[in-house]
């Protein structure tokens, strides 16, 4: 073992009191992440029937971002199992709401040599892919020990996380250098891999891009809209600590008679916190997990439902993506763009930089700095039906032209 990865590996023991215990707390929110601890450390029941294609989603994103090539995998390698592996409770129920029972997930085991090793051992992969910035210095080294091909994919990387990783060139470099390619999303992406040591880097887009809306979604966000009446709509989607309130105070400024807000935390631990915020401002709002008729007096719907973005967009006449308003990176714009919504963001999107400023560029989105510019544009936006309609129009036409990635990956993986 280098030495780094010595360190690394002594560091990762270290820690796992402390991973534990936020396995302890979170649970109190969400019991799930007691359950299946045994897969954390690499002790599995279910034994796959056929060879094993893995990918690594961590949590509800990914898994998300991943369906496309998930499907494009059963139907190139029938003969195989998918593997879908998370890190939270989260994904894992969003893989299921996704795939039923023609995939196997479990939990990736942590970090450690044995735990690794165990997990390879049970499931045999013959190719794994790890989603987006999910490097595992032992898994990727242990999976090169034994000869199978690993992928970094849909590959993404803010300047900000660059320069934390460049504190550890050497482990970061030779990890890199350990898996059999790299898919980057956009070229400032492959170019900040590239100045860690990465070799084998490829740019081939954006997975999100090719997500298709499921049947059920459009047909639910159909009878969501149904439920809330002949009302204008605003979705604030993905929202984080400290977003609400910034929301609620626009929508108050924005003054759009008759508006109906449906407020969807980012995080399932969060939605208690925000009723409890919605109760003190004494707004009349309901959840949506009530699933009842919607009152016409009710101003607020809390959505507090898992699996079900894509229906939200299909029922909102304008979503503001969360994420965005404080310094935290922002969340995925490309599921508003496909639906054909106007999408707003707030100014911090370095998580998803080219593709929110690609958005902006094309007029699928419009950029607010605080709650006045929100209240301003939602009171505009609301009052012109036609500006609406060009920036949906506008975020359809972005995405088709930005579609293919999956196909550049599929093309990458090489299946033994």
């Amino acid at each position: 073992m280098s030495p780094s990865r010595c360190v690394y590996t002594l560091l990762a023991y270290a820690l796992l009191p402390y991973a534990l215990l936020h396995l302890l707390v979170r649970s109190r929110k969400q019991p799930a992440y007691l359950k299946h601890i045994g897969e954390r450390f690499g002790f599995y029941s279910e034994t796959p029937a056929k060879p094993v294609i893995w990918l690594h989603a961590v949590s509800v994103g990914e898994t998300r971002a991943a369906q496309p090539l998930v499907k494009a995998l059963r139907r190139t390698y029938p003969e195989h199992q998918i593997l879908l592996t998370h890190m939270t409770p989260t994904g894992r129920e969003t893989s299921e709401r996704l795939f039923g029972d023609s995939i196997l997930r479990c939990y990736l085991p942590y970090d450690f040599p044995q735990a690794v090793k165990r997990f390879l051992a049970h499931f045999k992969p013959v190719a794994g892919a790890l989603m987006e910035t999910e490097i595992w210095f032992n898994l990727i080294h242990l999976c090169k020990q034994a000869n199978i091909p690993l992928y970094l994919v849909n590959a993404r990387l803010s300047e900000k996380s660059a320069a934390s990783y460049s504190r550890f060139r050497s482990l970061v470099s030779a990890g890199l250098n350990e898996l059999t390619a790299i898919a980057a999303q956009t070229e400032g992406d492959a170019e900040r891999l590239r100045s860690l040591g990465a070799n084998a880097v490829q740019v081939t887009g954006n997975l999100k891009f090719d997500m298709v809306p499921p049947f059920f979604a459009l047909e639910l966000g159909r009878e969501l809209r149904s439920s809330f009446g002949a009302r204008p709509v605003f979705l604030a989607a993905s929202t984080r600590a400290g977003e609400e309130e910034v929301v609620l105070q626009a929508v108050s400024s924005a003054g759009v008679p008759g508006l109906l807000s449906v407020i969807v935390p980012r995080h399932p631990q969060r939605f208690d916190e925000v009723a409890a915020l919605l109760e003190r401002r004494g707004i009349k709002f309901q959840r949506r997990s009530e699933e009842s008729a919607v009152a016409a007096d009710t101003r607020v719907v809390l959505g507090d439902s898992m699996g079900e973005m894509f229906a939200y967009y299909a029922a909102c006449d304008v979503a503001f993506v969360g994420g965005s308003l404080l310094p935290l990176g922002g969340q995925n714009l490309l599921e508003a763009c496909a639906m054909g919504k106007p999408v707003l963001i707030g100014p911090h999107t370095f998580n998803f930089a080219e593709a929110a400023e690609l958005a902006v560029q094309a007029g699928a989105a419009q950029r607010v700095a605080d709650a006045a510019g929100l209240g301003d544009t939602l009171k505009s936006l609301f009052a012109d039906e036609a500006k609406r309609k060009a920036m949906g129009e506008a975020g359809r036409e972005f995405c088709a032209k930005h579609q293919g990635a999956t196909q550049k990956i599929l093309n990458l993986i090489r299946v033994r």
